[in-house]
């Protein structure tokens, strides 16, 4: 059993409108205007190893608040659960994680407001975001001919996983690069609160930008077509395709990118890009939204069904 038949089991008994069914990633309180969500990471499967604190937490704080952020609303209170083993929290250990904590505080404009910690033999997080809004924008909501759009670059921290697992050579430079990508995701902080005056629907793009998709149609009677030439890619990433040192077929898809992914129509191309200006914030258009009950790519001119979907499920043997 994978997570999807996990969710699918779990929707048979949530009853609550506000959990929209389980067809988002957070849960809405119309009444009270609340939105929260939770997270949780685990040592070698969210992060390899715990030789970073510093970065591990900032890495699980800016994974967890981009769910809040892709909905068009600030994240205002988050709750932290740590487990771990003495050695992994030592007094040294905790310094640099609060110290992150509180860097992300003053960042990000959230207040940490308490958690809990637990032993255990291997570390984890768990992470509950709280915010409060006007207008939110829903994940399963696109139409048929919405654009399709991602802020800023995607790949990079599939190619920082991969260098810290020693599995690409290359300069310090740039490996430097892409790790700290990896660990800081550069999230589309300040444009987000401009999406409601054009989105459709929106999410984060963690589990894979193909699957994601998927998750942003739903059920409904729709597909897409992406182009492969217009997947946003940062200059390193593109170095590195010229010398063959990676492929972007096999990192492009992977996720952990924390980037927003949302349609609009297009009669707000125009405004998008103003926002975008004004934000300093790399806007890519990089599809469409077609009334097919297939999805596709565009490799060289030529559209191509999409058979395999990368990305990330869990799974539960």
């Amino acid at each position: 059993m994978n997570e999807l038949e996990i969710i699918s089991n779990l929707k048979k008994i949530i009853k609550n409108p506000s959990a929209l069914n389980l067809n988002d990633d957070v849960f809405f309180d119309k009444k009270k205007k609340l939105v929260a969500s939770i997270d949780t990471y685990n040592e070698s499967i969210h992060f390899p190893n715990f030789n970073r604190p510093d970065l591990i937490i900032k890495k699980v704080i800016r994974s967890s608040i981009s769910d809040i952020i892709s909905k068009g609303v600030d994240p205002k209170f988050i709750l932290i659960s740590f487990s771990g083993s003495k050695k992994h929290f030592c007094k040294n250990n905790i310094n640099l994680i609060l110290k992150s904590i509180k860097q992300e505080q003053k960042k990000y404009k959230f207040s940490l407001i308490g958690g809990d910690t637990t032993s255990s033999s291997k570390t984890s997080f768990t992470v509950c975001t709280f915010a409060y809004y006007n207008k939110i924008i829903k994940r399963i909501n696109c139409f048929n001919n919405d654009d399709i759009y991602i802020t800023g670059d995607i790949g990079d921290s599939s190619v920082g996983l991969s260098i810290l697992k020693n599995k690409i050579n290359t300069s310090r430079k740039i490996k430097n690069y892409f790790v700290d990508k990896y660990f800081k995701p550069k999230l589309a902080f300040g444009f987000h609160s401009e999406l409601f005056k054009f989105a459709n629907s929106s999410m984060d793009i963690s589990d894979g930008l193909l699957i994601d998709l998927k998750k942003i149609i739903g059920n409904k009677r729709l597909g897409f077509i992406l182009d492969f030439n217009k997947l946003p890619k940062s200059l390193y990433f593109n170095k590195l395709l010229k010398k063959k040192i990676i492929s972007a077929k096999n990192h492009l898809f992977k996720g952990d990118d924390y980037q927003i992914l949302f349609t609009a129509k297009r009669k707000y191309r125009k405004i998008i890009l103003k926002y975008s200006n004004k934000w300093n914030q790399k806007i890519t258009m990089v599809g469409t939204i077609v009334k097919r009950k297939a999805n596709y790519m565009i490799f060289n001119n030529k559209i191509k069904k999409i058979k395999q979907y990368q990305g990330y499920i869990h799974n539960f043997k």
